[in-house]
């Protein structure tokens, strides 16, 4: 009886070597086409949000990291989150064309919504994408850009409205639509876009002076 017992647990012990082996391997062999994937839907995403005849760097590795509470839609008082957002430089022949952020706002109606934003040379911005969110589909899934073109209204907005109080949805005010039935979802990408921009209009040189941290402390 005791071979016996001693006979499976060397053969469960080897299946599961063999088991972790091909774990190992499959994600070895699949690591860098997954990498490649990524960086090819990361440069779509700034691709649409920056022209990309308007720069010959290489954008999506012109990278460094920030974290401040304004990114996190928190104020200058409050304490940002324990963790660092990409902020992408686009060149042309070393002279800055554009910026683009990533910025978090809290006030979605089921949470978090992460986005994407850009802000061009010219003083206008380049556009917004989603990045995450968990709003509710049919309603605040609108601001995908799969659902709807509600986030493309972004795009070419001069900069400094989101100083004004036209940076806002319309039932506050505003010259943004709301959602029928849904105005916290768009409301709170309206504010996440304005913190974004007013970040980068702060810190537009300081960003483009900043060394390339992105992957080195991720």
């Amino acid at each position: 009886m005791n071979e016996t017992v001693l006979r499976h647990g060397l053969l469960l012990g080897l299946f599961a070597l063999v088991t972790s082996g091909l774990i190992a391997l499959t994600h070895w062999a699949t690591a860098d086409r997954i990498a490649a994937q990524e960086r090819q839907t990361l440069l779509n995403t700034l691709n649409k949000i920056i022209p990309p005849a308007q720069y010959n760097n290489d954008v999506a590795s012109d990278c460094t990291l920030v974290n401040a509470p304004i990114l996190f839609g928190l104020n200058e008082s409050g304490k940002s989150a324990n963790q660092s957002l990409h902020l992408y430089r686009a060149r042309m022949d070393d002279a800055p064309v554009a910026l683009a952020v990533e910025a978090i706002s809290q006030d979605g109606y089921s949470g978090q919504i992460k986005m994407l934003v850009s802000l061009l040379a010219d003083g206008s911005i380049g556009g917004t994408r989603i990045i995450a969110h968990k709003e509710t589909p049919g309603l605040g899934d609108k601001i995908e850009e799969r659902v709807s073109s509600w986030i493309t209204v972004f795009s070419g907005e001069p900069a400094d409205n989101v100083h004004d109080s036209v940076w806002a949805v319309k039932k506050d005010g505003g010259k943004f639509d709301q959602f029928t039935g849904a105005t916290i979802t768009p409301r709170a990408v309206v504010a996440g876009v304005g913190n974004a921009v007013k970040y980068m209009q702060t810190h537009w040189d300081e960003a483009f002076s900043a060394n390339a941290t992105c992957g080195a402390n991720e």
